[in-house]
């Protein structure tokens, strides 16, 4: 362990941790567009750059590790100073449509703006335009919004591990994009929305079926019933209605979704959606409680043992179930009704 004065406080933490690790650890919080803890730390945005007394100057907070004696200041002058100048350098590229920006409400970019007092570049020159990459089915990017804080490219090749986009060209002409940037629909890109989900801005945004602002919804912590791994994630409701799905952090998936949990949620909605038990009386199928629907089950299992033996049964599985329910299914079929006629989706 080594200890470390932060604003004045004490901080004692593990050996090469950084000093932002240092600062969260007693409640301070520095502003970052693009560090993530599931990401090698690369301090793109320098948003959290901070004071070291005896540094030659101010240090990347997310990269910098923290020593033993070093004293830190998160909020001084200088701090303040070069935050603003790299939010006005940030603005002198990014358009200012905050009021029909689909991001507003949950933009990290607004905040900091909002936080250090900039409302537009002071810098005047050349601007970024770039079309709108709208050919993924899920969603689009638009690189006049980005801030290039990396944070979509390192989620994409390190976490996801598909390495669909890149950082594409030098200096001023610098975006992220595809190899060769033939557009999403033709990269390796697999649709899982990890990207959408870091982002930071407006650069990377889900192709919405219904108009929402994000201070209109409410959030459901949820397991993604897709598959057995469980993850956890929040249905962003509005109205009574799903309209956008994110992965939960820190969890078994630790923020990650595949393109099922992400994007398709449309049959919670749907007008055919079965959400009842049926069970077909005189020809039709009518709504029954869960008790009339496992007696009938029961029942029917029952007389066909009885007249044509266990084997006249057949139990088929599903990986969307968990490992556990699986099991018990198997042993449902061999131990209960006693035949071995058991399968599963997985097992294609």
């Amino acid at each position: 362990m080594i200890t470390l004065n932060i604003n004045g406080f004490e901080v004692e933490i593990k050996e090469g941790s950084t000093i932002y690790q240092a600062a969260s650890s007693i409640g301070v919080k520095i502003p970052t567009l693009c560090h993530d803890e599931r990401l090698k730390p690369h301090g793109s945005c320098r948003i959290c750059v901070v004071e070291v007394e005896g540094a030659r100057s101010l240090v990347a907070s997310c990269s910098t590790p923290a020593s033993n004696g070093m004293v830190v200041h998160t909020e001084s002058e200088s701090v303040i100073t070069a935050r603003r100048e790299i939010l006005d350098l940030m603005l002198a590229n990014h358009p200012l449509d905050c009021l029909t920006c689909e991001k507003a409400g949950r933009c990290t970019l607004q905040d900091l703006c909002y936080q250090y007092d900039i409302e537009e570049s002071s810098f005047d020159g050349k601007k970024k335009k770039y079309e709108k990459d709208t050919s993924n089915e899920f969603y689009y990017a638009d690189q006049t919004k980005c801030i290039l804080c990396g944070k979509c490219v390192y989620v994409c090749s390190q976490v996801q591990n598909t390495d669909a986009i890149c950082f594409v060209d030098r200096g001023f002409e610098t975006h992220v994009g595809t190899p060769f940037d033939l557009g999403l629909a033709k990269s390796t890109c697999v649709s899982c929305g990890n990207c959408v989900a870091a982002c930071p801005v407006g650069a990377l945004m889900p192709k919405r079926k219904e108009k929402f602002r994000y201070w209109e919804i409410d959030k459901v912590k949820t397991t993604c019933s897709y598959c057995g791994v469980g993850c956890q994630m929040e249905l962003l409701v509005k109205d009574n209605k799903v309209v956008e799905v994110e992965p939960v952090k820190g969890h078994s998936n630790d923020g990650m979704l595949c393109v099922k949990g992400r994007f398709s949620y449309d049959f919670i909605n749907h007008s055919s959606r079965l959400k009842k038990p049926m069970v077909r009386k005189n020809g039709v199928l009518e709504e029954v409680s869960w008790d009339e629907a496992y007696d009938v089950i029961a029942n029917k299992i029952t007389e066909v043992k009885e007249s044509d033996g266990a084997d006249a049964i057949t139990g088929f599985s599903s990986a969307r179930a968990l490992t556990e329910e699986n099991y018990l299914m198997t042993k449902l079929m061999r131990a209960v009704i006693g035949t071995n006629n058991i399968d599963h989706c997985a097992r294609l």
